[in-house]
């Protein structure tokens, strides 16, 4: 099928699985979930005190993930344009592309308000890497791609609610752990609306479902993969435990893959078996490549131990 009759096709599901993410969608403000009254001036204009790091008490690597996730959600006019280049802005598609904007946006809001009053983050420092970050810009792997897109997107917000949650707990901070906990709410109904529309697209056409499935598997990243340093970064947040390859694989791909009941879809050309055993393939290997992670991981803990 044709780009253009994928979308038209699948209009109809985008359709109904809005009315049913706003229907489950909860209300929230985030000025609610930030301790204005903890908030002390900077240095600078106003001449008040320069960040340190011993204003929190948050771990370091919990800050490193917090400053991942939120310039993470900082790109989101880059993301914004390729959705909206991609699903259009009429019609159930537009409407849905708007919805999704503004949710994101909020999350941008609540945790940028949490690490500025909290001082949890040097804020020089996290403006200079927003700067940095968003001049890069973001472009999608797949962008002319609606089935590509949508597999990498039920993939990809699932997992940003497995970091966010993760992230809130190694914080030790209960406020924080509040406020990424609904951040994580909002992102696993984004999930649910992607891999809703991808499971539809497996019935109009499982060949191209299955081969969009298998290529991002193979090729996934982070949306923050641009992010200066990321891969240093990244080491760290996994070494914690906060997002891991285990966790890619056993919480974020095998689940999804699941839903689909890839192993069991019929009607597939060669290609789309072929794109099957690929994904076989990648799952074992994935797996391999986890246990050899968890093994190195807990060696130098041994050692620090």
């Amino acid at each position: 099928m044709s780009q253009t009759a994928l979308l038209v096709e699948l209009e109809p599901v985008v359709a109904e699985n809005l009315d049913r993410h706003l229907s489950l969608a909860k209300e929230w403000f985030p000025h609610e979930y930030v301790p204005w009254s903890d908030g002390r001036t900077f240095d600078g204009l106003l001449g008040g005190e320069p960040w340190s790091p011993e204003d929190s008490q948050i771990p370091d690597v919990a800050r490193t993930a917090l400053i991942v996730n939120l310039l993470t959600e900082d790109n989101l006019p880059s993301y914004h344009r390729e959705i909206a280049t991609l699903f259009g802005r009429d019609g159930a598609w537009g409407t849905w592309v708007h919805r999704w904007t503004a949710e994101e946006g909020r999350h941008g809001i609540a945790i940028r308000d949490y690490l500025t009053v909290t001082r949890a983050v040097d804020p020089v420092a996290l403006e200079r890497a927003r700067m940095v970050h968003m001049s890069n810009g973001y472009a999608n792997q797949h962008d002319d791609e609606v089935l590509h897109s949508l597999a990498y997107v039920s993939f990809q917000e699932l997992a940003t609610r497995i970091s966010h949650r993760n992230t809130g707990r190694a914080t030790g901070d209960p406020l924080c752990e509040r406020l990424l906990a609904r951040v994580a709410a909002d992102e696993n109904l984004h999930m649910m609306f992607y891999r809703n529309l991808l499971g539809a697209a497996f019935e109009l056409a499982p060949s191209q479902a299955m081969r969009a499935v298998a290529d991002v598997v193979a090729d996934f990243q982070m949306p923050g993969v641009g992010i200066e340093g990321f891969a240093r970064k990244s080491v760290a947040i996994a070494m914690a435990g906060i997002y891991d390859l285990r966790q890619h694989r056993d919480e974020v791909l095998a689940p999804v893959l699941r839903q689909w009941d890839i192993w069991n879809v019929t009607g597939l050309d060669a290609d789309g078996e072929a794109a099957r055993d690929q994904i076989a393939a990648q799952m074992t290997q994935l797996d391999t490549t986890a246990s050899r992670f968890e093994a190195r991981r807990e060696e130098r803990r041994t050692r620090g131990r």
